[in-house]
């Protein structure tokens, strides 16, 4: 175990073409059988990896729009998060002077400004990429804001009546998910939001729907049990560096009836932490902390979001919460490469029978920074599981991992870097029913770090290597 387990610069070259190629082939997406998962409509799994691209309908045009899309789905991302109006206000003009409603009229939508969604979706539908479409950023159902303050122009009608034509218009597409809300709390205006829903679905549209809320809070909190909401999104927030959003996918993931949960808007990499300049900005590891405590906690899936890419800054624009990059300059982050390891680990086991598992850890995990989280497949409290994923934050842990969940009598180990997407060769031991986890000379510091991902398979099951890429896997 003295040496790294690297795939050549070329082969992986090729497959991440072999990547992009294959999400070519776009599929409507819909809630797994056991309610805890999406894929598409064969049954394969869907692993959401978003981007966070507010303004991208807005502020980009064409040519910069697909040099956008083409980035993120070289990296591995299936969606992108954007709002249909401009976050300034629905009297904010588009890049081609086109503004979303006549007159701030909401029943008389702009032609021609949808012309050009119409073309970004089609873009984004050729790229494998679907679009989490924003109707509305929240506070633009409650009053309009900056341009023409308090005053509110929305009402149930309208509201209704552009959600049917919003719902009639993109019927057809397979590449839209409706993400209600936008960093907003519905009280006061629920009927307003469940009115934009109804229409959306009055005028056809059968795409999942969620909503987007409030930061440290989730959809869950008013609008779980609707009929509507097909899953449930948390925003963990900025306001702290190592957010414990593992708390609410936990939350989340045992509420009932059961719905799939995914963390929508973490700490973005390089905004400064909690707004403040004197905390530094967020960094590839602070994202990397959040993403994996999430997924292994039971999401299906995890959003990244970078500061300069949200609000599509240049410098030409106007910059908001002490901007440090262009938005081109932004793409290719630390962060943004590496989100795409997480989505090959999951993918690179059975993925729809995940369940989390803190019970597997000796003695009771802590939650603090250095909380390890536990995923396996398989059923809570039975014997049955095939593999075990220990996420690390920081190598300060000295764990005993119950392992009598597998029952083959030899299991294999892996060390995953979560940094490259690589892994150590693994070793196979005999199955005692519990691993000590040895923190040395192969696993360090020096060796990158600090945090790692301990992988323990059935030696009967073959598992490839964690880092083997999702376009291998078949239908389970």
């Amino acid at each position: 175990m003295n040496k790294r387990y690297q795939i050549p610069f070329l082969l992986m070259a090729l497959l991440s073409l072999v990547i992009c190629q294959n999400q070519i082939l776009a599929q409507n997406l819909k809630v797994s059988d056991n309610n805890r998962f999406l894929v598409q409509e064969d049954g394969t799994p869907f692993f959401w990896l978003g981007d966070t691209a507010w303004q991208l309908l807005n502020v980009l045009d064409k040519k910069e729009s697909e040099h956008y899309l083409r980035n993120r789905a070289s990296k591995g991302f299936n969606v992108v998060q954007c709002v249909l109006p401009g976050l300034m206000g629905l009297n904010e003009a588009n890049h081609e002077g086109e503004r979303i409603f006549e007159n701030l009229d909401p029943t008389k939508t702009n032609e021609k400004y949808f012309e050009h969604i119409d073309w970004v979706l089609d873009k984004a539908d050729a790229l494998g990429v679907n679009l989490a479409l924003l109707p509305l950023w929240g506070r633009q159902i409650q009053e309009e804001h900056p341009t023409i303050k308090n005053k509110k122009i929305f009402n149930v009608k309208s509201a209704f009546t552009y959600g049917a034509f919003l719902g009639k218009r993109y019927k057809n597409k397979t590449n839209i998910v409706w993400v209600l809300g936008g960093d907003a709390t519905p009280e006061g205006y629920e009927q307003e939001w469940q009115s934009l829903a109804k229409g959306i679905k009055a005028g056809g549209s059968e795409h999942l729907m969620t909503y987007h809320n409030y930061g440290e809070k989730s959809s869950s909190e008013y609008w779980h049990t609707a009929d509507w909401l097909d899953f449930n999104m948390i925003q963990s927030g900025h306001q702290r560096a190592f957010y414990d959003n593992y708390r609410m996918i936990k939350d989340d993931y045992g509420r009932s009836p059961a719905k799939p949960v995914l963390e929508g808007e973490p700490i973005y990499e390089g905004i400064y932490i909690g707004f403040a300049t004197q905390n530094g900005r967020a960094k590839d590891h602070h994202v990397r902390v959040v993403a994996y405590w999430s997924i292994f906690s039971g999401a299906f899936g995890f959003t990244y979001g970078h500061n300069s890419i949200w609000q599509m800054y240049d410098t030409d624009r106007e910059p908001m919460f002490g901007v440090g990059l262009t938005w081109k300059e932004a793409m290719d982050t630390p962060g943004s490469y590496q989100m795409r390891y997480l989505k090959n680990l999951m993918l690179s086991r059975p993925f729809l029978s995940r369940i989390p598992d803190q019970s597997l850890a000796e003695p009771e995990v802590s939650h603090g920074v250095d909380h390890l989280q536990i995923t396996r497949d398989g059923t809570l409290g039975k014997k049955d599981a095939t593999y075990i994923m220990v996420y690390f934050p920081f190598m300060t842990h000295k764990y005993k991992i119950k392992t009598d969940v597998i029952t083959s009598s030899k299991l294999c180990v892996w060390w995953y870097d979560p940094r490259t997407g690589t892994s150590f060769p693994p070793t196979e031991i005999d199955n005692s029913g519990v691993f000590q986890i040895p923190w040395g000379s192969n696993v360090n510091t020096d060796n990158s770090g600090p945090d790692w991902v301990l992988v323990i398979d059935d030696s009967s099951k073959n598992y490839s290597p964690p880092l083997k890429p999702p376009s291998f896997i078949k239908k389970e």
